[in-house]
């Protein structure tokens, strides 16, 4: 028995999660660089609007590997070049982060705690994007139940 072929019912929910992304990233600028602007000036509206693209570029990565994953593995959650894109791209993330953040570390133009109390907003709010739009997804694992309907000729169970 093969694993189902993810690829149709999955696509259109990890498209949704980067629209979403991309909204709460404008909300992020909007509300992180004019908060951080009262609160700390110029390099609070600078690490309102850093984070806001450090928090889109890197929660949007996680989607979009998932999508390549998906495309290069046909389809085949279970598959080793499935995984091995995914969890990459999840270190390849980490890394970058870190480096980002020590880079940015001691810069007079960048107010830190702002910029990391908006990377901290995005990273809930990303959470919170991929837990409703997973859990209103309605993807079929392909199984039949004991009581199912089957169509003769068929083996995929009926609704």
């Amino acid at each position: 028995m093969t694993a189902p072929n993810a690829l149709d019912h999955v696509r259109p929910v990890f498209r949704r999660i980067l629209t979403w992304a991309a909204l709460l990233a404008v909300g992020l600028a909007v509300v992180g660089g004019v908060v951080g602007l009262v609160v700390a000036g110029t390099p609070g509206l600078v690490g309102g609007l850093l984070g806001a693209v450090l928090s889109v570029v890197f929660l949007g990565l996680t989607a979009v590997s998932v999508l390549v994953a998906l495309r290069v593995s046909k389809g085949q959650m279970i598959s080793g070049a499935f995984f091995g894109i995914v969890m990459g791209t999840w270190f390849l993330k980490f890394v970058l982060f870190l480096v980002v953040l020590i880079a940015l570390r001691d810069r007079v133009w960048v107010d830190f705690p702002v910029l990391a109390v908006v990377i901290i907003v995005g990273v809930v709010g990303s959470l919170v994007i991929d837990v409703v739009a997973v859990a209103k997804a309605r993807i079929p694992i392909g199984v039949r139940l004991p009581g199912d309907a089957v169509d003769p000729g068929n083996d995929t169970p009926r609704p």
